[in-house]
């Protein structure tokens, strides 16, 4: 018998705080009713907010990220179109095969997972493409799998300096709402994201933010849709209404979770939040003697810290111990990366408390699977982070003199 909490700490779905929950307790509801706009309006409205786009527009599929990707390709792009994009983990890989399957012509430049989106081998083949045959660039900004964030501006800065006018499609599903995210500045195209992972909601909800150009590309693209239609959804969406049965219970959650966000806390603080706590995060790992799978320090993600073990122990059974004998999920490593990884998701409704409990019990789930470290010195590291910022803590600093 499992008594006390269950804790998660997994990149998605994320911990849903109380307010929110509660918030979607609420009887069942008219969507058609007069005033059921009132209801959804705002949520528009705010969701530019978090994106940072005054100029782009939003739409909310019922669905998960993924039903945003197929949105976004399937209203933007022809069958055949050639799209330039990287596999450096398995989202971005993920996304690399459903490009496939809808009918696209796939340039991948493939990557070691822990490697970031290759900026410069873009800038090289944007460059060549003398007759902008390339009609999309993809980026995934936080790869979930590899805990590796990437530089969407740059990609910006390297097509324009090649003056080439490819839509920039960018999967935010592990970033926004939780790492600096700025549409409008970044000139990005199609943003992607999902209820699940910084909103703090089930999943259930596939958020999507469109340019202006990518909705006068929408209007003569052929590729085939039907449920994901942009124009059905915009002729309903102007006065907050869905050309479908809407999940009405979670726009309630998103309701509160937005106002957490943008009212009660601040996106900008919600931001330096996670850094804060991913920062301690990282201290306690490296306080283990252990790697995390990115390639470099300017490369780690703020959401997700993926860790590699030593070689010779299994990740699963890292994973198994913290699930059967601590109540604990973390993530796995997924992929090529099973066996060798496990990760710790920070990110959404979490806290200094929360990150040192996901620290302690991954110490003796670590210990218990056969890796040899110190009890508490991952939790040490990341305590004298967060109670000092990153300083000496006096008691140290006297006996160190």
């Amino acid at each position: 018998m499992r008594t006390g909490q269950t804790h998660l700490f997994i990149p998605g779905p994320t911990n849903v705080p109380e307010a929110v929950r509660q918030s979607m307790n609420v009887p069942m509801q008219d969507m058609r009713a007069p005033d059921f706009g009132d209801l959804t309006l705002g949520l528009f409205r705010d969701l530019k907010e978090v994106l940072r786009t005054e100029t782009g527009e939003v739409m909310i599929f019922p669905g998960s990220g993924t039903a945003a990707w197929e949105a976004a390709i399937t209203n933007t792009l022809n069958p055949g179109d050639r799209v330039l994009m990287s596999r450096t983990g398995q989202f971005s890989t993920l996304w690399v095969e459903m490009a496939e399957r809808l009918g696209l012509e796939v340039e991948v430049i493939d990557l070691p997972w822990g490697a970031v989106v290759p900026v410069k081998e873009y800038a090289r083949r944007l460059g060549n493409d003398k007759y902008d045959e390339i009609k999309a660039v993809f980026v995934t900004h936080n790869e979930t799998a590899t805990g590796v964030t990437s530089d969407v501006a740059a990609v910006r800065r390297v097509m324009d300096e090649c003056f080439h006018d490819a839509l920039l499609f960018v999967d935010g599903v592990s970033s926004i709402g939780s790492i600096e995210f700025r549409m409008d500045d970044w000139g990005v195209d199609l943003a992607v994201t999902g209820s699940q992972k910084g909103l703090m909601l089930p999943a259930g909800l596939g958020i999507l933010g469109i340019s202006q150009k990518a909705l006068e590309a929408s209007k003569t693209a052929t590729m085939r849709r039907a449920y994901f239609e942009f124009s059905d959804m915009r002729a309903l969406n102007a006065d907050g209404y869905f050309p479908y049965t809407p999940p009405t219970q979670l726009f309630h959650g998103l309701r509160k979770s937005l106002d957490r966000i943008l009212r009660e806390e601040g996106l900008d603080t919600v931001i330096a939040r996670h850094h804060r706590l991913a920062e301690g995060v990282r201290r306690g790992i490296a306080a283990w003697g252990l790697d995390l799978v990115a390639e470099h320090h300017t490369l780690f993600s703020d959401t997700v810290s993926a860790i590699r073990v030593p070689t010779d122990v299994d990740a699963r059974e890292v994973l198994r111990i913290a699930y059967k004998e601590y109540n604990t999920s973390f993530g796995s490593g997924l992929a090529r990366l099973a066996g060798k990884v496990f990760r710790i998701g920070h990110l959404g409704d979490m806290n200094e408390g929360m990150c040192l409990t996901a620290l302690s019990i991954a110490e003796m789930s670590l210990l218990r699977a056969g890796v040899p470290l110190q009890l508490g010195s991952g939790v040490g590291a990341a305590q004298s982070y967060f109670a000092f910022d990153g300083q000496i803590a006096p008691a140290m600093r006297v006996a160190a003199e």
